[in-house]
């Protein structure tokens, strides 16, 4: 018995399989394998970062070295650092970015980067070399010289070490913390510099500096020309000449020196500073503030600026603006733009007293005889044996006791005579004396 409009059917016959269905699901079947077995392993997982070929560290290598020789240092050093993250076991890069760091003022981190290169190579001279150098920029002469004397036990014949350390004894002398014998060992290893690296820049650049400090200007200028064909895209090496030039006379050359510097390295605060300096050394006075201005831009927490800025507005009759800047230079304090000056103390060293004289005479000259009497007391307690800072503390005492005040009338005393009538130096000629700077420290002139 079978019940009626059952769907199931217990004597219902087998249905035959389709040649196209049998063909259309082995197909489907092969692609499944296909994608199993081929496609799904090389497929990324969703969601998960995919991999990017990685740079070699030559390539950077190549390209940091490309920009090392443009004179390009603050992309070198970009290229460097990626190279070392790529590489961090390669001697080589940190000793290059170290000595490009010196080069930018970074001394910390050549510091840092000399070390590991040590750490990798005990033995490297040139690591110890620079290790010394950057040591000595951060002012640590002891530490400086240990390493110096570690590099040349390693290799005695090493062009860069005697070059480094020359420089750094240039660095001694300038600080005021040298020795007897500071300036006959960098005449001896300037020397070997040059008969063991003549080809090198850096035994030229240091052997400029050393004659730069002895007063040997001619000669100095002649180093470091030699020193820019050996590398003609230092912006340093430009400095350096230019600084020279100026006090030799040759302000035009000395401005394109300057502006060539600046144009390597548009960033350096010092060529604007320098081209200031040159200008107002030849009465353009608008030309140096703007150029001073400039330099406190790139530099605005750099107290020598501000009282550079201050001395041009001085000998431009400005006097209001030069109080102002000499105020800042010495007492310190925050500028209109926010920016935390420290002030210079009262000492016998680079012509500081020349700032505080001028800013006491303005003082006296513009009736301010509290602050005019406390600048008086600062320079005959501090620096009594400055002879010409002592004459102008004297002057702007009579000043303020005669009660005859005109800012327009703030004279220099520079030449130390007894004689204030004809020590009263008009502004406008006192020539470019107020800021010192390394090449203008005096000592007797020597040939190294």
């Amino acid at each position: 018995m079978y019940l009626k409009g059952s769907q199931y059917r217990y004597n219902g016959r087998k249905r035959r399989s389709s040649p196209l269905r049998v063909m259309v699901l082995f197909v489907l079947a092969a692609a499944g394998i296909y994608f199993s077995l081929v496609i799904v392993p090389e497929t990324q997982p969703l969601f998960i970062p995919t991999n990017t070929p990685t740079t070699p560290p030559e390539a950077y290598l190549v390209e940091a070295e490309q920009f090392q020789r443009e004179g390009r240092f603050a992309r070198a050093i970009e290229l460097y650092e990626k190279a070392i993250e790529s590489d961090p076991k390669n001697t080589t890069s940190y000793i290059n970015i170290a000595k490009l760091q010196v080069f930018e003022g970074d001394y910390a981190e050549a510091l840092k980067n000399a070390e590991n290169a040590i750490l990798l190579n005990s033995n490297n001279a040139v690591a110890h070399a620079i290790r010394g150098w950057a040591l000595g920029k951060l002012d640590n002469y002891l530490d400086a010289e240990s390493a110096f004397t570690r590099a040349l036990e390693i290799d005695s014949n090493n062009a860069l070490i005697y070059a480094y350390r020359t420089e750094i004894l240039v660095d001694q002398f300038n600080s005021g913390a040298d020795s007897l014998d500071t300036l006959e060992k960098a005449t001896e290893y300037s020397r070997l510099a040059i008969a063991n690296g003549n080809n090198l820049m850096e035994a030229h650049r240091a052997r400029g500096l050393l004659l730069e400090i002895t007063g040997n200007y001619e000669d100095a200028i002649s180093e470091f020309q030699i020193a820019i064909s050996i590398n003609p895209n230092i912006g340093d090496l430009y400095l350096a000449l230019g600084r020279n030039l100026r006090v030799a006379g040759q302000d035009a050359d000395a401005v394109t020196a300057f502006e060539r510097a600046r144009s390597l390295n548009p960033y350096d605060p010092w060529a604007p500073y320098y081209i200031s300096r040159t200008y107002s050394g030849n009465g353009e006075y608008a030309k140096a503030i703007q150029q001073a201005e400039d330099a406190i831009k790139l530099a605005p927490t750099e107290t020598s600026f501000y009282w550079n800025l201050g001395t041009q507005y001085y000998r431009s009759e400005k006097y209001q603006q030069a109080l102002d800047y000499f105020k800042l230079s010495i007492q310190g304090g925050t500028t209109k733009d926010g920016v935390r000056v420290e002030g210079i103390p009262l000492s016998y060293d680079n012509r500081v007293p020349e700032l505080y004289y001028m800013y006491g005479l303005v003082l006296a000259r513009s009736g301010q005889c509290q602050d005019a009497t406390e600048i008086v007391r600062a320079i005959i307690q501090g620096i009594p044996d400055d002879a010409v800072a002592v004459q102008n503390a004297n002057y702007m005492t009579d000043v303020c006791k005669s009660g005859q005040f005109d800012i327009t009338l703030a004279p220099v005393i520079e030449d130390g005579s007894t004689d204030l009538a004809a020590a009263q130096i008009d502004v406008g000629n006192t020539g470019d004396s107020t800021v010192a700077d390394a090449e203008e420290t005096t000592i007797p002139e020597t040939t190294p």
